[in-house]
């Protein structure tokens, strides 16, 4: 796969995550978020389960030995990620909780340097920059005082951060996306349902009701877009990664707008232009330069 290929992939798994923003906050009208986030987790587990299954007839080198271990500690992070996403939106709206969870555009190159001491393209800090400026433009230019939930996915947004920088490293080590993506699925599963258990009410008829929005969730949210980022993110770097996926904010704010009736501002669509103009330099300028530097070496 080119580095072009994955970054689509990457893009597509962003258009996903913002029409699963919608479904994140309508379908805690009818369940509880930790349950919402077990059951997600666990159609997601099902959906991944085959895929890792053949990728595991087809490895031609057996799984590394800390493989699971690393898997699991990915899983961890994905669940802190997604309770405090979920628990933010109950009380901040769509486009709020889109615009905060952006912010790991910002956490990953910083975490790249602090933890890795890797130094990345210079154009990826100009380029995160300019998407997360694009990212609050779309939000309106301003945000209300923060709420609770407003600070919740702040948090939400370092643990995404960290969990794409954990993928970034042991994905391309373990050379299994699809196992990866069916372990942190199942860690997410099994600690949702296991602290909804003692947290939250459930019938057949919650889950009736919200079952729409745990499909959507669990097949496309959870499920194919995070297979996409994982698959993806083997070949690119995690700061161009994270440049990529901030499209989520985009795309919840459009899905925001179409479906919940929310409104984008003429100052939220120039964040609409900011973000893709982000998204082209990060992808256009390093392969400009190494072109140049190619035909130099010539």
């Amino acid at each position: 796969m080119t580095r072009l290929q994955a970054n689509l992939f990457l893009l597509f798994s962003g258009a996903i995550w913002g029409a699963g923003f919608v479904a994140q906050s309508t379908a805690m009208e009818a369940i509880g978020p930790l349950w919402f986030i077990g059951l997600r987790f666990a159609i997601a587990t099902i959906v991944a389960l085959p895929l890792a299954a053949v990728e595991g007839r087809l490895a031609k080198t057996p799984l590394p030995q800390k493989s699971i271990r690393n898997f699991i500690i990915i899983g961890l992070a994905l669940f802190g990620g997604a309770v405090t996403q979920q628990f933010g939106l109950l009380t901040t709206s769509v486009t709020n909780s889109g615009f905060l969870t952006g912010l790991y555009v910002v956490f990953v190159p910083i975490l790249t340097v602090v933890f890795l001491r890797r130094k990345p393209h210079w154009v990826i800090w100009p380029g995160a920059l300019l998407a997360t400026f694009g990212i609050f433009l779309l939000s309106g230019g301003a945000l209300s005082s923060l709420t609770g939930g407003d600070l919740l996915t702040i948090i939400c947004a370092l643990f995404w951060a960290i969990q794409m920088l954990l993928v970034g490293i042991f994905a391309s080590d373990s050379g299994r996306p699809m196992l990866l993506s069916m372990v942190q699925f199942a860690v997410c599963a099994v600690l949702g349902c296991l602290l909804a258990a003692f947290t939250e009410p459930l019938s057949l008829r919650v889950i009736t009701d919200a079952l729409p929005q745990i499909l959507y969730a669990g097949i496309f949210s959870s499920g194919v877009a995070f297979i996409c980022q994982v698959v993806g993110q083997r070949y690119t770097t995690a700061p161009q990664a994270a440049i990529f996926l901030s499209s989520e904010a985009l795309f919840a704010a459009l899905f925001g707008v179409l479906l919940l009736g929310e409104i984008i501002t003429p100052i939220g669509y120039l964040g609409c232009a900011v973000i893709f103009v982000a998204m082209l330099a990060v992808e256009l300028i390093p392969e400009l330069a190494k072109r140049r530097e190619a035909e130099a070496a010539a």
